[in-house]
């Protein structure tokens, strides 16, 4: 006689009831970690004072601190389905960290573009306010940039030495092209060497001319450092 095999089908919980459960686990364990967050930030000067380089300097901060604790703040909420984490997002920032001094690296090697220097921060600022608003960046844009638009809108870009080694460029916008800040960060090398003035790279801007473009600074120092999406109301 044939054998014949049975089976129990056992139904799969609804994707919607297995979203939630998961978007319930992900919102305790955010609020865990901002606690955790908090606590870290109270007991900053404490734990700044213990980190070699800072001691008990005005730059034990709760950002120092927090910072050399390598410590990260996470937050999370429930979304639709048609939540996209690219898609969906209303604003991306970067940080762009520059070494400009002529002692070789150690423990931030890869981690900074060390760069010729030194250089000037604040006219490296003062022209970079230029690229604020909506522009044409096909200067800034690399050759193989599959964007349909070369238009952005840049928020925010922001120059200012950190420390005595470091300068950092901060930038905000909805999106980027590719090579958009690296492309901008070596423009702003050539202003911080006193090759290119503010109007060079205002003409840069306006050519939209990818060979107007200064050197293409190096992925080592460039960072992702948040990502904004709307109100979820969660």
């Amino acid at each position: 006689a044939p054998l014949v095999s049975s089976c129990t089908t056992v139904s799969r919980p609804r994707r919607s009831q297995a979203t939630r459960s998961t978007a319930a686990k992900a919102v305790k364990a955010a609020t865990a970690v901002t606690a955790a967050w908090a606590d870290l930030v109270e007991m900053a000067p404490t734990v700044a004072s213990q980190l070699p380089g800072i001691g008990s300097s005005a730059q034990a901060t709760p950002d120092v601190a927090a910072k050399a604790a390598m410590a990260v703040k996470v937050a999370a909420a429930a979304v639709g389905e048609d939540f996209d984490a690219r898609f969906s997002a209303i604003a991306r920032h970067y940080l762009y960290r520059i070494y400009d001094q002529r002692p070789p690296l150690a423990l931030r090697r890869g981690r900074v573009w060390h760069a010729r220097g030194p250089l000037d921060a604040d006219a490296m600022h003062a022209a970079a306010q230029c690229l604020l608003g909506k522009h044409d960046f096909t200067t800034f844009r690399a050759a193989h940039c599959q964007a349909e638009s070369p238009v952005r809108t840049m928020d925010l870009l922001h120059v200012a030495r950190v420390g005595n080694d470091e300068i950092h460029l901060r930038a905000k916008a909805r999106s980027f092209l590719h090579h958009q800040v690296r492309s901008i960060v070596g423009s702003l090398h050539m202003v911080g060497v006193g090759k290119w003035s503010f109007a060079d790279l205002a003409d840069a801007l306006a050519a939209r001319d990818r060979t107007r473009c200064g050197q293409v600074a190096p992925a080592d120092g460039l960072y992702l450092t948040g990502v904004d999406y709307p109100q979820t109301g969660a």
